[in-house]
């Protein structure tokens, strides 16, 4: 096959490259320049898409042999993801911008992009797996990406490879050590790309400015401090509350309303939540028949937990989860992987969270 192999500047992206030209397919190398200052994003284990990045992976390209270019992709990458990301806080969401740069830029610019230039997948170096054409989990649990990829479509997954998926990241490590990349140590990059120094608070600040309101605790209906912007905060956050509440229960965030300003906390047994509401769905598949039952994971390094789903009257998914959760947040992703203990790993698709709650009772229980 003629692949694009979506080349960061690390080790996975690096390895997985090699695989494929070992695999025998025709592999051109692409750097994703998803920043206007790509001098700025690299500071350690942090940020990406640096002009440091870009030469890592043009050098290990040089090594296969294989042709490179750099696609210049900042202002899609700006659009779809930045900017999604601060509006989705500003509306009181929790947004996973590695689960929409997936989407909007990995396996719908970048592979249709590919596509179009007649090439018939696009290789990254996630750690997933493939079988079947059905989205599976790592063999490494520790480093498993399947839930920032339960988002794609099952055309894009047709359009997909993922040559880590079978190997542990020490190996990965190995591979790239034994053929003397200089990657082979290079940190993983961690936090958000674009907020290299990992200040998410202060770089909403920055985009949105102070917003002050109140933070009141349902659990007495006081007001209990005052906050800067909602922006600052997360459903089922516990640290960083800037809170007096009176007795010496921990305090989490149960709702985030930006319109009033009004941040509210509670207890662990008020956070406590067994029904969640998503968005229209996407399939990794064939659509499955509802109800059925699953399991599904709400937070990128959340267990997975059973559930039983089933339709909203506006084309959504609700699902009545075994076991009470905390910290499921508006704007994540609810992602749905198969009930069995033999085939679990298998995602079947994937809802944005609207809103997470009580379970209410059956009118025929």
């Amino acid at each position: 096959m003629r692949v694009i192999a979506a080349m960061s500047g690390g080790v996975d992206s690096a390895v997985a490259a090699a695989l494929a030209v070992g695999a025998g397919h025709e592999v051109t190398g692409v750097h994703l320049a998803l920043s206007p200052d790509r001098q700025t994003l690299r500071s350690g284990a942090r940020g990406c898409c640096s002009v440091e990045d870009a030469n890592d992976a043009r050098r290990v390209a040089d090594e296969l042999g294989i042709p490179f270019y750099v696609w210049d992709l900042a202002d899609r990458f700006r659009e779809d993801v930045v900017d999604d990301f601060v509006a989705e806080y500003a509306a009181g969401r929790t947004p996973n911008p590695c689960l929409r740069c997936n989407e909007k830029i990995k396996f719908s610019a970048l592979l249709d992009r590919a596509r179009a230039l007649g090439f018939d997948a696009v290789v990254t170096g996630h750690h997933a797996r493939l079988a079947d054409g059905e989205l599976r989990r790592s063999v490494d649990a520790a480093k498993d990406q399947s839930y920032v990829l339960g988002v794609l479509t099952a055309d894009q997954l047709a359009g997909a490879l993922f040559p880590l998926g079978s190997m542990t990241k020490d190996r990965v490590r190995e591979i790239a050590a034994e053929r003397g990349y200089a990657v082979a140590t290079k940190p993983d990059s961690h936090d958000i790309c674009f907020i290299p120094d990992g200040d998410t608070r202060g770089f909403l600040a920055r985009r949105l400015g102070a917003a002050p309101g109140p933070v009141v605790d349902a659990a007495t209906g006081r007001t209990v401090g005052e906050h800067a912007g909602t922006h600052g905060f997360t459903i089922g956050q516990r640290r960083g509350l800037g809170i007096e509440v009176g007795d010496q229960r921990p305090r989490f965030v149960l709702g985030i309303e930006p319109v009033t300003r009004t941040v509210t906390v509670g207890t662990a047994e008020q956070a406590g939540i067994d029904e969640v509401v998503t968005a229209a769905p996407t399939w990794g598949g064939a659509e499955p028949e509802l109800p059925f039952l699953a399991q599904v994971q709400l937070r990128a390094h959340g267990a997975a937990v059973p559930c039983e789903v089933s339709a909203t009257e506006d084309g959504g998914l609700r699902l009545a989860l075994s076991d009470r959760q905390r910290g499921v947040a508006p704007g994540q992703s609810a992602v749905l992987y198969a009930p069995d203990a033999e085939r679990g790993d298998r995602v079947l698709g994937q809802g944005a969270v609207l809103r997470a709650g009580e379970r209410q009772p059956s009118i025929h229980s």
